[in-house]
């Protein structure tokens, strides 16, 4: 739990946070208000919080060039990912099986988010969380409300399972254990799977799958469904592909069939789905998203990621289950 000022270290003046600051002051007297935490002790906790101008950079950081599809996918798609995914499902086999047992979804999407998030745990981020909370909640005003509705997240998450908030690190946005979950998705979608009254998304992997199994199922996974299908696209089609980073289920396979989308499956014409693009080094290639892959965009907007999740998903299970071509 939030600890109390004496157990805080002296810092330097001037090291932290001025807790003077209107913003703070309100911030503290709402969730002092609305979550009955002791108030010396989230004063102490932002006390021992650094300012990181870093952090600040990286999210103001011009977005480096969009990669293409084959450049994105070549950078998941390695063999050291697929092997490490490949010995995880194997030393997590029985968990993996019971979990997709009970949540409906298959052992290879949960172990391919693994990987694509934290390369199956390995790295996780090296920013103290209160750091990045922090910085961003009072330091960022673009997205302040946001970063500050997290920060109180996160006081309250250090409450329920007894992290110790000075040491945790995550991601420069605070993002945090093998999932890379906010304080609020932690709180809302991490399970306790062996019942020790305590959800570890760090050490603890019977907790770690079946939390990202959760979350897909409340996103709405539908168990055995289609991901992703290859597409082909008319020489003339009368189709618009819209952003690849706003993915809607807006068309169904009649109705990209009738604008000269051809779509490599056998399920139901109106299946809702999505075309995305697939470009390849060679030139363009299509492929179509069913609910499933909208539910992976659910964890990460970006098509491309949903299609890398997609494809390592595949390429594991193949070495799994000794069919690699």
């Amino acid at each position: 739990m939030l600890a109390p000022i004496s157990a805080q270290p002296a810092l330097a003046p001037g090291a932290g946070f001025d807790l003077a600051r209107g913003e703070i002051v309100s911030f503290v007297d709402e969730v002092v208000a609305r979550d009955s935490l002791d108030r010396n002790a989230v004063l102490a906790l932002l006390a021992s919080a650094q300012p990181q101008p870093k952090i600040i950079d990286l999210i103001n950081r011009p977005a480096e060039r969009v990669l293409s599809w084959w450049e994105y996918r070549a950078h998941f798609l390695t063999e050291r990912r697929i092997a490490e995914g490949t010995q995880f499902w194997l030393d997590h086999r029985e968990t993996l099986e019971r979990i997709a047992s009970e949540r409906g979804v298959a052992p290879e999407y949960i172990v391919a988010i693994l990987g694509a998030e934290t390369y199956y745990g390995r790295i996780t981020g090296h920013y103290r969380v209160i750091d990045s909370l922090a910085t961003l909640a009072f330091d960022y005003p673009p997205r302040s409300e946001y970063f500050r509705a997290e920060l109180e997240q996160f006081l309250l998450l250090v409450r329920e399972e007894n992290i110790d908030p000075l040491t945790v690190t995550g991601s420069y946005t605070g993002a945090m254990g093998a999932l890379q979950f906010m304080p609020s998705n932690y709180r809302r979608y991490a399970v306790d799977a062996n019942t020790d009254k305590h959800r570890d998304l760090w050490t603890d992997w019977d907790d770690v799958i079946a939390s990202v199994a959760n979350y897909l199922h409340e996103h709405g996974w539908e168990a055995g469904a289609p991901v992703l299908a290859e597409a082909k696209l008319d020489p003339d089609p009368s189709f618009q592909i819209g952003n690849a980073h706003r993915i809607e289920l807006n068309q169904t396979i009649e109705s990209l069939n009738a604008h000269g989308v051809k779509v490599e499956t056998d399920v139901p014409p109106d299946t809702a789905a999505v075309l995305v693009s697939a470009e390849q080094r060679d030139g363009p290639a299509y492929r179509v998203g069913f609910k499933n892959f909208y539910v992976i965009t659910r964890y990460n907007g970006s098509a491309r990621y949903a299609m890398a999740v997609y494809d390592l998903a595949q390429a594991i299970t193949r070495r799994v289950h000794g069919t690699e071509p």
